[in-house]
């Protein structure tokens, strides 16, 4: 059974080392706690190895705005926002661009309500 990368694919450390979604590929590739993650490069691989909790998305990689009203949404890994030097992902598909939604709200607050309850979530 072949497992399904984490963030579709796309390379985790590229969001900090180069600003933009880069796809991974699958002969760079890394387990980390039971999840998948491709990566562009050796030389990515091996940053993601020195300090995985530097590239991992915020919240596990689910939504930040999800996270922010309590629900979980799917991602699209390009649609992205980096802040306090770390990658948040966002819904968006035909109907809805979370990350559009995040940016029309108080950032502060929506970190605080999203950190709230991503920790409850690990709590439980």
């Amino acid at each position: 059974m072949s497992e399904l990368p984490q963030l579709k694919g796309y390379c985790p450390v590229a969001y900090l080392a180069v600003g933009e979604p880069l796809e991974g590929k699958p002969e760079f590739s890394e387990m980390h706690d039971g999840k998948l993650y491709y990566f562009v490069s050796a030389d990515a691989q091996q940053q993601f190895r020195n300090n995985p909790s530097k590239y991992i998305p915020a919240y596990g990689g689910k939504c930040a705005f999800g996270m922010s009203i309590e629900k979980e949404f799917e991602v699209c890994p390009k649609n992205f926002k980096i802040i306090n030097d770390r990658v948040h992902l966002f819904l968006h598909d035909d109907n809805t661009d979370a990350l559009a939604l995040w940016n029309k709200e108080d950032e502060s607050k929506c970190l605080a309500n999203a950190d709230r309850h991503w920790f409850s979530l690990q709590a439980s």
